[in-house]
């Protein structure tokens, strides 16, 4: 039996995805951390995948930016125990598979995998924005099922675009002015609404500073790509369901008319999109 794993080291957790022979066996997710060092990183791996036996192939969503020559993680604010890892050996040390053929890996990021895994499985045509809502914010978009890459795999760097909200300033973690994960990236919202933020949230109206910058950025991302489909992922965008109706009404008033009129905008189910998708695509 072959074994296949679809792995998203997140900035708060890992989660794994587990297929055996091409069917979807399990999902796993490590206990919460916190900047972790590689030897934390790697207790988490294990913690999130569990026993495998023959894995044949990985699929990584790699936390941060990658030398893909290399094949070397250079850089993961969130995930500094990463930072410098060689991908190809991280999953392996983990797992500890000292003998017998090492698996084929693949890298991706965690909104590439998301965004092809929701494609996918809710059999979408046209163009797919999935905006992932996390410890940061991240980007993909997919257009008749290729992604469409601007830096790397990605469209762009979503998470730091300005969405300044009068009289609502912010800094974001990269250091920009007014960016959008310093609205709605978790650290941002652990900070104003404490730890237990995601109770709070289930509380938001629609009129929350975090909300209204979310609003703006898809207002912009309507003028770039055009989407058929917005699709909010990420851990904070899958609780976010009771407020699409208001989302979307705010996004509309007076959209750019280069925008597409009946666009679509949904959650993620869970999440387990990222790990489901790169396993996917080391398949593919």
């Amino acid at each position: 039996m072959a074994t296949t794993l679809g792995l998203d080291i997140g900035g708060s957790s890992v989660k794994a995805a587990v297929y055996v022979d091409g069917n979807f066996v399990r999902c796993g997710q490590s206990p919460f951390y916190y900047r972790p060092t590689k030897a934390q990183l790697l207790t988490a791996i294990h913690a999130a995948v569990g026993t495998v036996r023959e894995l044949k192939s990985v699929g990584l969503c790699v936390p941060g930016l990658m030398d893909e020559q290399r094949r070397v993680i250079t850089l993961s604010v969130n995930v500094p125990g990463s930072t410098g890892l060689p991908f190809d050996q991280l999953v392996p040390e983990a797992l500890s598979l000292n003998g017998g053929e090492r698996p084929v890996i693949s890298a991706s990021n965690d909104a590439a995998a998301t965004a092809f895994d929701i494609y996918r499985t809710r059999r979408l045509s046209g163009r797919l924005l999935v905006i992932t809502l996390g410890t940061g914010v991240g980007a993909a978009v997919i257009d008749g099922g290729s992604l469409l890459r601007v830096e790397g795999e990605s469209p762009g760097h979503i998470g730091q675009i300005d969405v300044s909200i009068p009289e609502q300033d912010v800094v974001a973690p990269d250091g920009g002015a007014g960016g959008l994960e310093g609205y709605i990236g978790v650290p941002a919202l652990r900070q104003q609404y404490g730890p237990d933020f995601a109770s709070v949230m289930a509380h938001f109206t629609g009129n929350e500073p975090a909300i209204l910058a979310l609003v703006r950025a898809l207002r912009i991302c309507h003028a770039i790509y055009r989407p058929q489909h917005i699709c909010l992922c990420g851990g904070v965008g899958i609780r976010l369901r009771h407020l699409l109706s208001a989302i979307r009404e705010k996004a509309n008033q007076r959209l750019t008319s280069v925008s597409r009129s009946h666009w679509t905008l949904d959650c993620g189910e869970d999440d387990f999109h990222a790990a489901r998708g790169a396993a996917q695509l080391v398949e593919r």
